[in-house]
Parts: C-alpha cells; structure tokens; sequence
C-alpha cells in the first residue's frame, strides 16, 4: 500500500484538513462551472435557451449525486482494505466496481435516452423550451459512461487517501468545458446543445487524464484480471454502503424540486427569491459537504486498521470545524444577507424576499452540519442506512410538509418558509446523535465482555 496516503497515522486533524480542502476546492470547480453554462448561455442566446439549460441542469446534477452516492461504496470499501492492509481486498472492489459500474452506465444510458422526451415534459418544462431541453438531455445522457467512469476513478483515488488528484481531474473538465461553451455556444451558436456538448466533452477529457494518472502513480493497488469479474460478495458490500447513499441523496433533490414548485406557486418573486437563496446555501453547504467526504475515508481507512478511537476523533473535528462554519454563515445572513442576495438581483422586491428567507434558512448551516458529520462517519462504519433514515424522515417529516404549512399560512413572509430546512436537519442531528449513542453504548457494553 502506498503510506504517502495512509490515513490511519499521523495528526487526525491534519490528515482531515489535508484531505477536506482538495475535495472543497473540487466541489467549488464544480459549482462553478455548472453556473458557467448558464452564463455563457446568456450571453448568447435568449431566455427559452436559458431555461432548457436550467432544468436540464437540474436534471443532470440529480443524476450525479446518485452515481455519486453509488461511489461512495466504492471508497468505503477500499478504504477499509487499505485499513486493514488487505491488498487482495481492495484488488477485488476495484475490479467488482469497474463491471458493476461499466453495467451500470450502459442501463442508465440506454434507459434514459429512451425516456428524454417524458422527463423533459415531467419537469414541466414550458413550451417554447421544450426542444432544446430534449436535446440538451439528450446529448447529456449520451456522456452518462464518462460521468461515471470519472466518479468511479475519484473513489478509487479517495478510498486510497488521495483527494488531490480528483481535484485535478475536476480542474480540467472546468477548463474544457467553460473554453467550449465560448466555442460551440458563441462561435458556432448551437445553444443548449453546445452547453451540452461542451460538458461532455470536458468530462472525456477529465477521464482521459484520469486514466493517464493512474498508469503512472502507484497507488499500492494491483489489479489483475481475473479481479475484474462481478463477484456477489464484493458487489453487495459496495452496494450495501453506496446504495442507502445514492437513494438518499437523490431523494434529497427530489425534496428540493418539491419546494422549488412550492415557492413557484407563490408567484415570480417568491420563485426567485428562493431560487437565489438556494444557490448562496450550496455554497455554504461546500465545506460540511467536503468534511463529509473526508470523515468518511479517513473513518473507512481507520475502522478497517482497528483504529476506532482516530475514527472518532476525525468527527469530532469535522464538528468543530464545520459547526463552526455554519455559525459564522448563520451571523452573518443575520445582518447583512443583502450583500449576498443583491448580487444576484436589482429587484427591490426579490432582494426582500430573498433576505428574510436567508435570514432562517441560514441556520441549517449549523444543524446541517452535525448530520454532514455524522453522515460521514456513519458511511465510513458500514453504517450508511443510518443517513438514509434521518435524511428521509426529516424530509417526510419535516421539510416538505413544513415548506407547504408555512407557505399556506404565513402567505406574506418567506421567512417561516425559511425555517422548514433547518428544523429538518435539527431533527436529522439529533437522529444521528441518538444512533451514535447507542452504538457507542454497544461498544462499550462488549469491551466489558
């Protein structure tokens, strides 16, 4: 195994600050160039291109936090191996996931392009942006296996311990991808489909790179051919990690599509205005989102090494640091969320709306938070049907119904419709607390044994 990556010896802290911030600036780049396509697209074509762009979006990231999630798998289980310095082991889940992966994006490739006309219409998606967002669908689906061939690439690298070189690969798909927009939207005006192509395209390469970089860095992984073959046994266990996650998390944008169409209801500047905040809260979730990540690697790498009190640890920190975050976002969208909103709208109207909804969704920085941690360390455990539960019951529970009962009874004000989100995650904090507790009292009653 490669010690330049062991997670299992050193600081705690530093190992997880080493690893979150390569994943931070990885998230970032792809936020940003995300945004990019809607921006060069406006500057080009009119508001129909725009829209056909922004549900296709929608759709697109929907899609790849579930192969996301299903990867998370793939990264715990490595990381154990590498743990628990099982070279054989960690052989055996990379060949089980290139084939369940490589399966994977020919279904969902297939499958989907069968259906781009109805998820276009399911969206809602308005008449006169219609074509376009089929084809921007369309093309977007087409470059499914790259997507997934560059997530299952950066699992393996994290699942090793290497976050610095999945960042790379997301540096160059931004590259390519904001320097085709410019090309196939601007030079060769072709609209949505130039968004799409030109994503794609960045995504190809990224892989391209990807593949170079693992023929020539040892990661202390040897996988032979007869490694690569679907076993039962491997194929569960990343399925038993990844698949909770992936359900979660597409469940979770389903709940943000749910209120989206809420907030739509209210009219156009309600729409916007949460529109707006719901971008400046992704940012904000970047850095729990990159903790997460981290704690479950490092977590991963440590449990599978025996080592449960660094596994611990790892989240302590994480929790310090991101609680930390969230109250410093929370204070500051108490006095001045214009500064942050306003850069989005000139509209009076909006720019009032979008303040009192930032002020009391901003403490879902705070609460969000603890789950993010616990999320990830519950994943690094095998334990990733613990997120599943807290993340589902708080949005049944709590999110959507509570976005509907505030938007039905406080009809002037967005700031109780601001707090559904919050108290969702409150709600997800303490769920994780409680099982963290219980397992916790578990282990403690069978070392006394």
């Amino acid at each position: 195994m490669n010690e330049k990556n062991d997670l299992t010896q050193g600081s705690v802290g530093k190992n997880l600050l080493l690893f979150a911030l390569p994943y931070l600036l990885a998230c970032f780049m792809q936020t940003f160039y995300g945004m990019a396509d809607l921006f060069v697209v406006g500057m080009y074509n009119g508001s129909q291109t725009t829209t056909a762009v922004s549900i296709g979006s929608q759709v697109m990231h929907m899609l790849t936090v579930i192969i996301v999630g299903f990867a998370m798998g793939t990264t715990v289980r490595i990381g154990r191996g590498v743990g628990a310095r099982d070279e054989e082991a960690v052989s055996r889940t990379v060949g089980a996931s290139i084939v369940f992966f490589a399966g994977f994006a020919v279904v969902m490739t297939v499958l989907l392009l069968l259906c781009t006309g109805g998820i276009a219409r399911v969206m809602l998606t308005p008449a006169e942006a219609l074509d376009e967002t089929k084809i921007y669908l369309a093309i977007c689906f087409a470059g499914i296996p790259f997507i997934t061939a560059y997530n299952i690439i950066s699992s393996i690298f994290r699942g090793v311990g290497d976050s610095r070189r999945p960042m790379v690969f997301v540096g160059v798909a931004c590259v390519v991808n904001i320097a085709l927009d410019f090309v196939f939207i601007g030079g060769c005006g072709m609209g949505a489909a130039g968004a799409a192509l030109g994503t794609v395209c960045g995504q190809a390469v990224s892989v391209a790179v990807s593949l170079v970089m693992m023929r020539r860095h040892d990661l202390g992984i040897r996988v032979r051919r007869q490694d690569i073959r679907a076993g039962k046994e491997v194929t569960a266990q990343i399925l038993k990690v990844g698949a909770p996650i992936a359900m979660q998390d597409g469940l979770i944008q389903v709940a943000f599509i749910v209120i989206t169409v809420i907030a739509n209801s209210r009219g156009l500047v309600v729409s916007a205005a949460v529109g707006i905040v719901e971008k400046l809260i992704g940012f904000m979730f970047l850095v729990p989102s990159a903790f997460l990540s981290a704690i479950s690697a490092i977590t991963a790498q440590n449990m599978g090494a025996h080592k449960e009190e660094r596994a611990r640890r790892s989240l302590y920190y994480g929790l310090a640091i991101t609680v930390g975050w969230g109250c410093l976002c929370a204070l500051y969208n108490q006095f001045l969320p214009h500064t942050l909103v306003g850069a989005f709208t000139r509209d009076a109207a909006v720019l009032a709306a979008g303040c009192e909804y930032l002020r009391s969704y901003a403490f879902d920085c705070v609460f969000a938070a603890v789950h993010f941690c616990f999320s990830g360390y519950f994943c690094g455990d095998q334990k990733s049907m613990v997120s599943f539960i807290h993340n589902i019951t708080a949005i049944l529970l709590v999110r959507i119904p509570g976005a509907w009962f505030a938007s039905v009874y406080f009809p002037d004000s967005l700031y109780p419709m601001g707090w559904a989100a919050p108290l969702g995650s409150l709600l997800s904090a303490l769920i994780c607390i409680g099982f963290y507790l219980y397992y916790e009292r578990r282990r403690h009653l069978r070392q006394q044994t």
